[in-house]
């Protein structure tokens, strides 16, 4: 019987998704060739080729898809064999690795740390700031063992890799300059705003989740300025150049040249959702982790 080896098929999980061993090799710190001889490796392993010419590149063959179609359940069981050893050392130290993207790091995680600084001292959680795009690479790869993003941006609930779970529903305010026409207005409506200098960026989920909001109500934003840093968009918001959704998560760096409205009648919202990997949410030292998140989102009310 061959032996079949985590890490090269986790690699080969990792070219499956991301295309050509370039970017594999990139997305796990490795180097190309280093990528070519571990795959080289588990074809001699498994006796049977993983990878094809096609072109200038390579791509994976039939023999490679069915490995990987029982890697994901090897995966899962592995995560649900460390959970039911962790349940054997349960109280002792640990480690948990959670990567987050910018704005959930003081709104999410670290108060999340602190309730587990109280409740387990030696539980140590390690952050790394990380945006979608890098963030379910890492988690794929075993970098961290949670990650947050927006939903928008996560794997689909068929990807059997991951086990993903709604955490907040992250309201969405108007942030406009402190002495603005409409700052002080009762009912402050999304469409009042239709007119405005609009402030967001050129591209990605926040310039979607802008625009379908202001679409919802009835219109299309002028953008005036392009910015994706929550600092330099409420700076400029400060400065009078224009009005911006904020999500609240962000709201509290603003300053105070900044008049921060709730729109109750549009109650625009995205979606946050924190992800595993598949079986690792019985893990103990991960269960408290994600527990201490829930924790921190019913705190914000």
């Amino acid at each position: 019987m061959n032996d079949w080896d985590l890490r090269k098929l986790r690699l080969l999980r990792t070219l499956d998704e991301l295309g050509t061993v370039r970017a594999t090799a990139e997305a796990l710190r490795m180097t190309p060739s280093g990528v070519s001889q571990q795959l080289a490796m588990l074809s001699r392993e498994l006796g049977v080729p993983m990878l094809e010419a096609h072109g200038r590149r390579v791509r994976l063959t039939s023999a490679a898809h069915v490995v990987l179609r029982h890697a994901d359940a090897l995966f899962a069981q592995v995560e649900r064999a460390q959970a039911e050893l962790e349940e054997h050392q349960r109280g002792e130290a640990g480690e948990v690795r959670v990567g987050a993207f910018a704005t959930a790091i003081p709104g999410l995680v670290i108060p999340a740390v602190k309730r587990l600084r109280r409740s387990h001292p030696r539980l140590a959680v390690r952050v790394r700031e990380a945006e979608a795009a890098e963030v379910y690479d890492l988690l794929a790869g075993g970098e961290i063992e949670i990650a947050l993003s927006l939903a928008v941006d996560a794997p689909t609930s068929g990807d059997t890799r991951f086990t993903r779970s709604s955490l907040l529903a992250d309201p969405l305010d108007v942030a406009v300059p402190v002495g603005h026409r409409l700052a002080g207005t009762p009912g402050l409506r999304l469409a009042d705003l239709a007119d405005e200098a609009w402030i967001y960026g050129d591209s990605g989920p926040w310039r979607d989740i802008t625009l379908t909001a202001c679409a919802d109500a009835g219109f299309v934003p002028e953008r005036a300025h392009v910015a994706s840093n929550w600092a330099a968009i409420l700076a400029m918001v400060g400065a009078g150049m224009g009005v911006a959704l904020v999500p609240r998560l962000a709201a509290p760096e603003s300053g105070p040249d900044v008049a921060i409205r709730v729109l109750h009648a549009d109650r625009p919202r995205r979606h946050v959702v924190s992800a595993v990997r598949a079986g690792a949410e019985d893990r103990p030292h991960v269960a408290q982790v994600l527990r201490a998140l829930d924790q921190a989102v019913a705190t914000r009310g």
